[in-house]
């Protein structure tokens, strides 16, 4: 008997069994929903992260007096402090620092504050950052109206500023923000270019920020030990290692680190956030794996349930295909593709419902359509599995029965 014949087979006797069939096939499809569906979200959530810190510049580092402070879960450790970073060791750095690299260097200059134009304000939640005329490229940032500080104005501290789309849409509503003068806290600058709108990510939101010469920064600053952070944006992923390596040298030589001696600072990858949060993603992908594996095993024990019943009642047409000329292998063989047959049905509508679920979640997220090829064919192939071991059994006490035991049946 072929396999065209068993599969045919198999479908007749699924026909005439369809409610059974399709409780199991359901049991079936909810495990691959599952597992699918949380496999597919979680490969939505890392397209979309990726996305986001690529276009922060990933083929950076940061150079830093700590770490990230990332801390998912567990007890952890508070990253140490170092000596702040200064103005004076930071341009040091960037002047000296002879690699086919950018360097930027920035400071937090003052939060919480409020910019006034005329008899318009903001709420006092802007943040004031000084940075150099690589800074906006260094953060992924995009001009919308006007131009970018000049080497010149990022080392003299002129009152000139960049602000953020909020801001610009606060206090000048339809009017040009540009040469317009504003009130930062207490400080008088005039706009020379507002950001493309970005929205908030980790934690801060540039569209409600203003940027000044870097400076101008170091005068206005409203901590007394500002320590300022050193952006390295390498060219080609391939020169990171060599140019942190350059890096690392150059700085312990101007912070005076004898030999043997730790770092007194940090050096952070631009994707280390990023790194932390898919380590931790694992433990999300094993629940869903752990899920999907749970519901496929009470499928099969479904599954093997019913092909045990389906078994017993078509105990005399087994008896007939033996008295024909049936062997046992021949009986075993069509019992085990009516199992397979009912998994791949069940299988297909999982994983369906699975990539629909995981891709709804994914445009809720902002992401793209994903379709996971890997789960799709990993999903089948394990329906193949679980039919097989399902059926196993069940094939093979059909094809142990005795024929004339089994003509005998009522």
């Amino acid at each position: 008997m072929t396999y065209t014949e068993n599969v045919r087979l198999a479908l007749q006797s699924i026909k005439s069994n369809r409610l059974r069939t399709m409780l199991t096939a359901l049991i079936i499809a909810l495990g691959l929903m599952a597992l699918v569906g949380i496999l597919t979200t979680i490969d939505a959530i890392k397209k979309s992260m990726t996305d986001a810190f690529s276009s922060m510049g990933a083929n950076s580092f940061n150079i830093r007096n700590r770490g990230t402070g990332i801390r998912i879960g567990g007890s952890g450790k508070r990253p140490k402090p170092f000596k702040s970073i200064r103005y004076e060791d930071a341009i040091k750095f960037k002047e000296r620092l002879n690699t086919p690299a950018t360097v930027s260097v920035s400071v937090f200059a003052s939060g919480g504050s409020t910019v006034k134009y005329e008899q318009e304000k903001t709420n006092p939640n802007t943040n004031i950052q000084g940075i150099d005329e690589n800074g906006l490229a260094s953060q992924g940032l995009e001009l919308a109206l006007g131009r970018n500080f000049n080497s010149a104005e990022a080392l003299s501290g002129n009152n000139v500023c960049i602000i953020g789309s909020e801001i610009a849409t606060t206090l000048f509503k339809k009017e040009s923000p540009l040469d317009k003068v504003i009130t930062a806290g207490s400080t008088r600058l005039k706009v020379i270019g507002v950001l493309v709108s970005k929205g908030s990510s980790m934690g801060s939101n540039t569209d409600r920020a203003v940027y000044v010469p870097l400076f101008k920064a170091k005068l206005i600053n409203s901590n007394n030990n500002p320590s300022y952070t050193v952006t390295v944006m390498v060219p080609n992923t391939d020169l990171m290692d060599n140019i942190i390596g350059e890096a690392t040298a150059e700085f312990r030589n101007i912070r005076k680190v004898k030999i043997g001696e730790t770092n007194n600072f940090e050096i952070t990858k631009s994707d280390a956030v990023a790194q932390t949060l898919f380590e931790n993603l694992i433990y999300i992908r094993v629940g869903g794996i752990a899920i999907g594996v749970i519901t496929l095993i009470g499928a099969s024990i479904g599954l093997m349930n019913i092909m045990l019943v389906s078994v017993t009642e078509r105990t005399r047409e087994i008896g007939i295909r033996k008295a024909i000329g049936a062997n046992p292998a021949v009986i075993r063989k069509q019992f085990l593709i009516e199992a397979v047959v009912i998994c791949l049905m069940g299988g297909a509508l999982g994983i369906l419902l699975g990539i629909g679920i995981g891709n709804l979640i994914s445009f809720s997220m902002g992401g793209s359509f994903l379709i996971p090829w890997l789960f799709i064919l990993g999903g089948f192939a394990l329906c193949v599995i679980v039919g097989i071991v399902s059926g196993y059994y069940p094939a093979k006490k059909a094809s142990k029965l005795d024929p004339v035991e089994a003509l005998r049946y009522e």
